[in-house]
């Protein structure tokens, strides 16, 4: 079985937190956008185990917030999910972070638009293209990411479940899926918006990782 990591996003309560983090997921994504129904408000994030980074998660943010949030939470790495550009991107690098930068994907997708960032960002993630940025519960045909021809490894989003196992075990095993260093989860193990089922969770982290 292919070695990807595992990132668990969008948590927002204290005790749910450190539940999750009991299952000792590669990243816990913290979602900083208002319009969220996953936006984290609390003033600190729970003592987590060292092997975990903290992932924040900014739509078209300004640099003066992000550095507030990676000086209040002690964020490892920084998720972009809005129309940042590579100049951005670089910016936020300079703060000491690891950056991934987010595309939305559907059929028409363009990958001539993912190589401008290539030297400005240390991760993709390929989401799925939907009313909202993030967190939509829908795959994509990863069909798709054979176009995908760059170095930089990427993070896999949108709509994966314990229903998707099978299918994501095969597409690890393909070509396209060469440069996947991890799989992004979040929306299809939820109790409601923000609040993960640990039980799934476990389920889902037991078969991804089976011989």
């Amino acid at each position: 079985m292919k070695n990807v990591k595992l990132k668990i996003c969008g948590m927002k309560e204290t005790e749910n937190i450190t539940e999750i983090s009991a299952l000792q997921p590669n990243y816990l994504g913290f979602i900083f956008w208002e319009k969220s129904k996953r936006n984290m408000t609390l003033d600190a994030i729970p003592e987590l185990p060292e092997t975990i980074k903290k992932v924040g998660v900014f739509v078209d943010a300004s640099i003066q917030e992000i550095a507030a949030k990676i000086n209040q939470y002690q964020l490892d790495v920084i998720q972009l999910h809005g129309n940042e550009s590579v100049i951005f991107c670089r910016n936020v690098k300079k703060l000491g972070v690891e950056v991934i930068k987010v595309f939305s994907m559907n059929s028409n997708f363009n990958f001539s638009l993912v190589k401008e960032y290539v030297l400005a960002v240390d991760y993709f993630l390929f989401d799925t293209k939907g009313k909202l940025p993030g967190g939509n519960g829908v795959t994509f045909d990863w069909k798709i990411l054979e176009n995908y021809h760059c170095d930089t490894p990427y993070f896999l989003s949108g709509g994966i479940g314990t229903t998707e196992i099978d299918g994501l075990k095969e597409f690890l095993k393909s070509p396209a899926a060469k440069k996947c260093y991890a799989i992004d989860v979040n929306s299809r193990f939820e109790k409601k918006p923000g609040i993960k089922n640990i039980i799934k969770l476990q389920k889902f982290k037991k078969l991804l990782y089976e011989i």
